[in-house]
This record gives structure tokens, C-alpha cells and sequence, in this order.
């Protein structure tokens, strides 16, 4: 993996002057839909995209990109794969009935598990196309990305280049780290006791 980040840093550093407005915010925006459906993590492009075009218009492309490459996946996942997850789920009658006790908590829980780092990005995409949360619950609860967007963007704004990126993620600005560490905390904590109440009461009920 590390070889392939470092694949890209070279291509892209040499193709910045692709990217520069306005027919260049689309190729990036492109790019990030493409890479979402690719599964690949999201940080070292929201860091490009702050580099690229600083803290606020990084944050907005970014956000446009994700949105459509999630809402991509989405979509995929509601209509070529749903019925294989659904014969898979049915074999395991205690996950399911827990499965359908969360998503039944709708837009509050996939923001929460938007704000949380644990989750990936792009496996929570696939993952709520299988579930039963709504749609319209799965598109608002994509604004849920936005702070740690803004956080990623302008922490990419403050590089000089790509090369930055590492020293930057590693001891760069603090009080930025200190936010997105103080963000996924949090939402991990409200996460987990949520999914264990869930859990507990689901399992009861079907003793």
C-alpha cells in the first residue's frame, strides 16, 4: 500500500496544473468518486483537495465527491448485490433480527458512524446499501463527514506540497489532530453503547 501512495504522490505532484480551476475542479471531483468506489481512504485526498484549493473550496469539492461517489455505491448496493446479502443474512436469524433493530435507529446512527474513524468510509457505503436504512436517512447522514472534511482540507492547506502530507498527519498541527481525535472519540462512545443496548434488547426479544 505504501508503494501505491507512493506511486500517486509522484503522478499527481506532476499533475497539479491538472487539477487548477475550472475544468480541473471537476477532474478532481471525478477523481474522488473514483476513488471512494475504489475503497481506498478518503484523509489523503481531502488533504490534496486543501492543498489544491485551501481550506473551504477543498472542503466543498471534497464533499461534492464523496457525496456522489457514496451515493454511488449506494445505489449499486441496493440493486445488483441486495438480494445476494439478503439470502446470506438469512442463514444468521439473531444477526439479522440486530441488523434490523439498527437500522431501524435510521439517520442517528449512520451519522454517528460517519463522525467515528473506525468505520471506513467506503465499507460503510456498502454496508448501509445492504441494510435497511432509508435512503434519504443514508444522503443526510453524509453531512455527517463534513467536520472531519474541513479538518483533513485545512490540515492540506497548510502543506507545500504532497510530500507534506506524512509529516504533517504525524506531528503537524495539533490542535487539528486534537479535534478529529476529540470527534471520533466521542462518536465511537455514543456508537458502541448504543450497539450493545440494541444488541441486548434485540437478543432478549428473541429468546
Amino acid at each position: 500500500m505504501a508503494i501505491k501512495f507512493s506511486f500517486l504522490q509522484n503522478l499527481l505532484e506532476n499533475q497539479l496544473d491538472f487539477f487548477s480551476p475550472p475544468l480541473g475542479v471537476i477532474a478532481f471531483i471525478l477523481l474522488y468518486i473514483f476513488w471512494v468506489n475504489l475503497f481506498l481512504p478518503g484523509s489523503w485526498l481531502s488533504m490534496l483537495g486543501g492543498l489544491l484549493y485551501g481550506s473551504f473550496l477543498g472542503s466543498l469539492y471534497v464533499f461534492l465527491g464523496a457525496s456522489l461517489g457514496a451515493t454511488l455505491t449506494f445505489y449499486l448496493g441496493r440493486t445488483f448485490l441486495r438480494r445476494w446479502f439478503q439470502k446470506r443474512l438469512s442463514s444468521y436469524p439473531k444477526l439479522e433480527l440486530v441488523e434490523r433493530s439498527i437500522s431501524n435507529q435510521g439517520l442517528r446512527f449512520v451519522a454517528l458512524t460517519r463522525l467515528s474513524p473506525i468505520f471506513p468510509f467506503g465499507i460503510l457505503n456498502i454496508a448501509y446499501s445492504f441494510s435497511n436504512v432509508k435512503a434519504r436517512d443514508f444522503l443526510i447522514g453524509l453531512f455527517a463527514i463534513l467536520p472531519g472534511t474541513f479538518l483533513y482540507c485545512s490540515l492540506g492547506s497548510l502543506a507545500s506540497s504532497i510530500y507534506k502530507f506524512d509529516e504533517i498527519m504525524t506531528g503537524g498541527d495539533q490542535f487539528y489532530s486534537f479535534c478529529l481525535t476529540c470527534i471520533g472519540f466521542f462518536a465511537t462512545l455514543i456508537l458502541v453503547l448504543m450497539i450493545s443496548r440494541i444488541a441486548r434488547q434485540s437478543l432478549q426479544y428473541n429468546k
